[in-house]
Parts: structure tokens; sequence; C-alpha cells
């Protein structure tokens, strides 16, 4: 499951000395770096899928330099990797071969913003939280909210179709973005998808690229469309006696027809992991629901608030506290944002899931999920955005030693997920990490047909290697 599983077979330096000694016609002093710092630094991501520092790792700040870098790799048979923020959870962005790391962080350019078209138009290396910032000063809402907002780019949102709390009601990335400057892996520049918000004009290229997880290719250029920034926000905070009492909550405020902008779970485990944290949870919580609503008028969304608190008590909900302003609101956010890295204070390390299971599955899942934990003696945290089926559940163990251990909860959390009817991945991607496990939800047939695709994007097979699918067994 993790980097040791992978083949490190490292490219040829000489080859690598050939491509840099191609890359110094078309790159400026500073856009090629190879020192030790910077090479670490590229080597790794917010998975614990391992370490694999590139060879070089170039920063092109235009399209025509990203095409000339692919290019070059290709000439000279050098394994080239796309990078970003390196905020990933599945190992996307790790160069396994060395190579090339390609980062876009510096094409991070907001080209335009259009309040009569509703669209924006950015370079991959715009963070998103900053473009969320520019819409909103101009009355407009780009609704895609990961939760490390506050560093991750675009462009890694395009490559994982990023999700957040918010998809619930709005959605996640690939439904905004309608059109992309893409760069082939053989260095072929194209525009894909439209400037219009409707457009069926030939196949959706669009649609296939985003989420490809930087196997086919990279955006340059992501034309996104918006909308009319909700004028009110209310934000609640359920309080539970148990998680399994929150999930079923959560299963019957959507039963009811309910459909907050967020529904987020916060389990025993990690309330416990952030409490005190700046916000003090209720005494005798044993797992809240972060409830928000939005639209323009309080006193329906007021209303709204009421009835899913109605819903929640007959669950066994002891309060829904309503936050009174913008501050209150940040603080519980703030909360729910501190909980993957406050974790690692309750044990040293962590494997963190990104499961989804039909709503309805949600109980059941997180029964089975802490009785797993138990029964391997392992701390099993489960949170997320529960009102979409996308759980984050995550496995804290004490060291190696467990490795083990761990290995084996994961496994039987993937089946789990699958027997219950869900899937592997929510919005963090297969990369590496899941690579081993994507079998169990895809037949042999349309594994075959995505890796055909691969190829015929990519046929010298250098762009992003060993990436989402299974290894293939080496004949002897």
């Amino acid at each position: 499951m993790s980097g040791p599983s992978a083949r490190t077979d490292r490219v040829d330096a000489e080859r690598v000395a050939r491509v840099c000694e191609a890359l110094t016609s078309v790159l400026e002093q500073g856009q090629l770096r190879r020192d030790a710092d910077t090479l670490a630094a590229y080597g790794r991501d917010e998975s614990d899928s391992g370490v694999f520092p590139p060879d070089v790792v170039v920063f092109p700040e235009t399209t025509a330099q990203v095409s000339a870098v692919f290019k070059a790799c290709v000439a000279h048979g050098v394994p080239f990797t796309p990078c970003g923020a390196r905020s990933g959870k599945s190992g996307g962005s790790l160069p396994l071969n060395g190579g090339v790391a390609v980062s876009l962080e510096r094409m991070n350019r907001i080209h335009s913003i259009s309040v009569e078209d509703l669209t924006a138009v950015v370079g991959p290396g715009v963070v998103t939280g900053d473009l969320m910032k520019a819409v909103e000063a101009q009355g407009l809402f780009y609704p895609p909210d990961p939760n490390s907002w506050e560093f991750c780019t675009l462009g890694g949102n395009v490559a994982e179709n990023a999700g957040g709390p918010r998809a619930l009601k709005y959605g996640v990335t690939r439904d905004y973005v309608i059109g992309l400057e893409w760069v082939l892996p053989d260095g072929e520049v194209l525009r894909v998808g439209r400037r219009t918000i409707k457009g069926v004009a030939g196949y959706d290229l669009v649609g296939l690229f985003v989420g490809s997880e930087g196997t086919l290719g990279v955006a340059t250029e992501i034309t996104l469309q918006l909308i009319p920034l909700p004028r009110k926000v209310l934000t609640a905070l359920v309080v539970f006696p148990s998680v399994l009492d929150a999930a079923r909550g959560v299963s019957a405020v959507l039963a009811a027809g309910i459909l907050p902008r967020c529904l987020e779970l916060i389990d025993d485990v990690a309330l416990r992991a952030v409490d005190g944290r700046g916000f003090q949870f209720p005494a005798g919580a044993g797992s809240v629901v972060i409830a928000e609503v939005d639209g323009h008028g309080e006193e329906g969304l007021l209303e709204e608030l009421s009835r899913l608190g109605d819903i929640c008590a007959q669950q066994g909900a002891t309060q829904t506290l309503v936050a009174r302003d913008e501050g209150q609101r940040e603080k519980l956010w703030a909360v729910r944002r501190a909980i993957s890295p406050a974790l690692r204070a309750l044990k040293p390390h962590k494997i963190s899931e990104d499961i989804v299971v039909p709503r309805s599955k949600i109980p059941e899942i997180i029964q089975r999920l802490k009785m797993m934990g138990a029964e391997l003696g392992l701390t099993v945290a489960t949170y997320g955005h529960a009102g979409d089926g996308n759980l984050h559940a995550n496995i804290l163990y004490e060291g190696p030693h467990q490795r083990g251990l761990v290995d084996e909860a994961l496994r039987r959390m993937l089946v789990m997920t699958v027997e219950l009817g869900g899937t592997i991945t929510g919005e963090h991607g297969v990369g590496l990490a899941k690579r081993e496990f994507l079998a169990l939800e895809q037949g042999p047939a349309l594994l075959d047909l995505q890796r055909r695709l691969k190829s015929f994007f990519d046929p010298s097979g250098l762009l992003n290697p060993q990436k989402i699918f299974p290894a293939l067994k080496r004949s002897t």
C-alpha cells in the first residue's frame, strides 16, 4: 500500500545530464535546481507513501516552457512527474523513478474574472483560497473547498478532481472546469472545452483530463465557471453522545429532503484530538456534526437549521448550537481543518484514507471500522464529508513494528467499503497509495481499457509512471 511496494528503478544519470543540458536553452537561471534540499522537498507529499527524490526539479513559467520540458524528457528517455503544492494524500506526485519533477507553482496568475460571464481563467499554480477570495470580492462564488484550500493549487485540484465539505450541495472540481489549455505527454499543446457555460461539441476531454492524476498531461490554463455568492451562511454545531448517533443523524437529515451545503462529521477520536485547540466542545460530546446552510434570506435558513436540529434530536443529539457571527463560524471550521495534523499528537504515525459509501451505509461502515480497530489493537479516527458518504478514515499507530497490522487494517477497510457498494477514493485519488486496490472495484476489462488510454496519450510511458493501475507482473 505504501511507497516501499513501488519499483524504484532510477533513470540513468547520463540521461538526466543530457536533459539538463537541453533545458539550459529553454529555462532561465533559477528555473532548474539540483540542490539536495530542493530534491528532498520534492520527493515527498502529504501521504505516508515514502520519499522518492527526483534528480532535478524544474519550474516552468509558461506553457511553451512546459511543452519544451516534456519534449526534452521524452527525447532523452527520462521520466517526468508533474507537481504543485505537494499536498496530495495518495503519492500521486512522487517521482518514483527519479528523473524530472515539473513544478507548476510559478504559473500562479489569475488571468481574468468575468462578472458578466461568470467565469475565471487561472494558471495551475494559483492557490485555491486565493481564487476564492478574489471572486468573492466581486460577489461571485467558487464552491470546491478542499481542506487544504489555504495552500493547495488549482492545478492539483484539477489533477485529483478535488472536493471538500461543500461538495454535498455544490459538487466537485470537475463540475466547475469548462475549459483547459493542456500539454500532452509528448509536449503537444491543446485547448479543450469551451468558454461558455453550456456546450456539447465533441468528446468530453475536459471530463477525461480532470481527475487523471497527472498521467495524461497537465493543465497550464484553467477556465472555471462561477456562481453568484450566497448572501447568507449559517453554521451550527450539532452535539451527539456517540459517533453512531451522529452517523444516523446525518442519514436522517438527508432522508428528510434537507440539503445543507455541508454536513461534516467528527468522531470521538478526532474530537479528542482537537478539543481545546481554539475551541471547547460542550461537556459530554461524544461526536459532533458541523451543519451549514446558505441562501439569500436568514429567516428561511434559520427554519432549515431548526428542522435539521429537530431531526438530529430524534437520533439522540443533545444540542444544536448556531454560530452567532463570522468569528464563531471560522472557529468551527478552523477546528475541522486542524483535525488531520492534530491526530498526529495522539500517535506518532497515521494513514489517512478517503473512502466513500452510499449515504445509507454511513452508520454501518463507521461501526465496522471501529470494531476492526478494536480487533487489531489500532486506533481508528473517522471524520469528514459524511453528507456525501465521503469519510476520512485514519489509522493511528505507534511505529514500524505495527506496519503489518496497519496494512491489514487498510486492506480490510477497502474491502468492506467496496462490499457496501462504495469506492476506494472520493477525492484523494489512487496515485501510488491505492493502486494495488483498484481491482477491488474495477474488473480486468475496465482496467485494461484505462491502461490503453494511458498508452495512447503517453506511448513512451514516461509521464508520472507507476501510478493508478496495479503493477503488472513481470514475466520470468
